[in-house]
């Protein structure tokens, strides 16, 4: 079978990447397109205690077991099925069960370090950046982890002060330098996904 296509998302923390990520799925067909979160792949740390593993700079590209997601793609694009892993945000643990996961046309990859480690940028055919203020950004986390994440308003803002911005800064943005396509998510979300979903369409009817 012909190898996926695989595309990279990243951005800043609440830049909307799984809201464009669902958008272009949902525009290419979702029995295309397998979507992976890079987020899945943080890594389990049970000697830690539970304060110890919330205290995690999780925003760091050490968190991320990074050469997992590696092998798998590596694996989809040979044709193989793989065993994604699932983080439980709350435990700050991974889940015993996997998710099962076949080769599509299309493998989308969103997260926020997607464009900053080497290994993961070389299977990439397109490598995007998504970009949103400051306040766009604060609002969106704010609004996923306490409703998503089991976390209080007042632990999130200590995190996006102590490790969310500051790793921003020096992985996140540095990691633009990357991208073959920017896309600004501040305003309508079908505006900022139409050119994504016009140069993926592109590129997969020329390959």
């Amino acid at each position: 079978m012909p190898r996926p296509f695989c595309v990279g998302i990243a951005g800043g923390s609440g830049a909307g990447k799984s809201a464009l990520t669902a958008e272009l799925a949902r525009a290419l067909g979702p029995e295309r397109v397998l979507l992976l979160a890079h987020d899945a792949y943080y890594r389990d740390r049970p000697e830690l205690d539970p304060a110890a593993r919330a205290a995690q700079n999780f925003d760091h590209p050490d968190a991320l077991e990074t050469e997992l997601l590696v092998a798998q793609l590596d694996l989809l694009r040979a044709g193989h099925a793989v065993a994604v892993p699932s983080y439980d945000f709350a435990l700050h643990r991974r889940r015993a069960e996997t998710r099962r996961a076949e080769p599509h046309d299309l493998v989308v990859i969103d997260g926020l370090l997607v464009l900053s480690d080497a290994a993961l940028r070389a299977r990439l055919d397109l490598r995007v950046f998504v970009t949103a203020s400051l306040a766009h950004r604060t609002e969106r986390r704010l609004a996923r982890d306490v409703a998503e994440r089991g976390r209080s308003p007042e632990s999130v803002l200590a995190q996006l002060a102590a490790t969310v911005q500051p790793m921003h800064d020096a992985f996140v943005e540095p990691s633009r330098a990357h991208a073959d396509l920017v896309v600004a998510n501040d305003a309508e979300l079908a505006a900022a996904a139409a050119p994504l979903i016009a140069r993926v369409r592109a590129l997969l009817q020329a390959g």
